[in-house]
């Protein structure tokens, strides 16, 4: 009886510990700018951070990028691409926990926007050692911009190892409507790629370099922080907008041969979608 009393103990800890035990937060690289869709061409503050953007959980710390450019794309036989890495700089970033990150914040002039169109900037961060799961990860990430209402190539890959298309304007959609997109890897549509959804629920406070102590909506129950969905069999994701303000759509390991540093490297694609409040004026 007392070995069973034993077995029924540790197995009833166990369980406790289990129930207890907050769910692993997903990580999103953030590129994020107040607003995507710009009347005219103006100087955008940037603002690059590796956290938890639902819940403003512990921000992690951002090795200095592999890559930071802009992609003009208004229907140009060569898209014109513009270097932004002078424009890094380095800070830390206060998140939740009392954590603070290495991050970087970014100003480029007026004049990397300066015609009307759209502007695709990308972010290939340096891989992040995640050690509760013994791998890196390496998150490359597109925010798209519009400068005036006139379209450009914002439906066109820009030939990335991993990228998420947009099937729709990712800076044109209002609360309630539904955005489309193609999760490829080397070129090519991901079938069933793993994805995951997040709200930006504390607002990026950029002079405070944080992000808003309270958030914009309260999560249920755990599973509704990070939504987790499946690509179809063509590589396409389709996401309902609930809510006014950034979603991150993030597709998981997408090169599963990748090593860096002699241990598994997890390449992931990000893109950063605004939706607007109908009602807003």
């Amino acid at each position: 009886m007392t070995s069973r009393n034993s077995r029924a103990a540790a197995c009833g800890a166990l369980l406790a510990a289990l129930i207890a035990a907050p769910a692993a937060d997903a990580h999103f690289q953030l590129l994020y700018t107040p607003d995507a869709a710009l009347k005219e061409s103006a100087a955008l503050p940037l603002a690059l951070v590796f956290s938890h953007p639902f819940d403003n959980g512990f921000t992690m710390n951002m090795g200095k990028p592999e890559a930071f450019y802009v992609v003009s794309q208004r229907g140009e036989a060569e898209p014109r691409t513009t270097d932004l890495m002078q424009y890094l700089q380095p800070i830390e970033w206060a998140g939740g926990e009392g954590s603070k990150g290495a991050a970087y914040l970014a100003n480029p002039p007026r004049s990397v926007t300066r015609s009307l169109g759209d502007y695709t900037f990308v972010l290939k961060p340096a891989p992040y050692y995640e050690a509760g799961e013994d791998k890196y990860i390496q998150q490359i990430t597109k925010t798209v911009v519009n400068v005036g209402g006139i379209p450009g190539d914002w439906d066109k890959p820009l030939g990335l190892p991993v990228e998420i298309v947009p099937l729709d304007k990712p800076y044109a959609n209002w609360v309630g409507g539904v955005f489309r997109a193609v999760v490829l890897s080397g070129g090519k549509p991901v079938p069933h790629a793993e994805v995951e959804v997040e709200y930006l629920n504390h607002e990026p406070q950029l002079d405070q370099r944080r992000f808003a102590p309270e958030g914009k909506v309260t999560a249920p129950q755990q599973s509704f922080v990070t939504l987790s969905i499946r690509a179809d069999a063509n590589g396409q994701v389709i996401i309902g907008l609930p809510k006014a303000g950034w979603w991150g759509i993030c597709a998981l390991d997408l090169d599963d041969d990748e090593q860096h540093q002699g241990k598994e490297l997890s390449v992931d694609a990000v893109l950063w979608v605004q939706a607007k409040d109908i009602n807003a004026r």
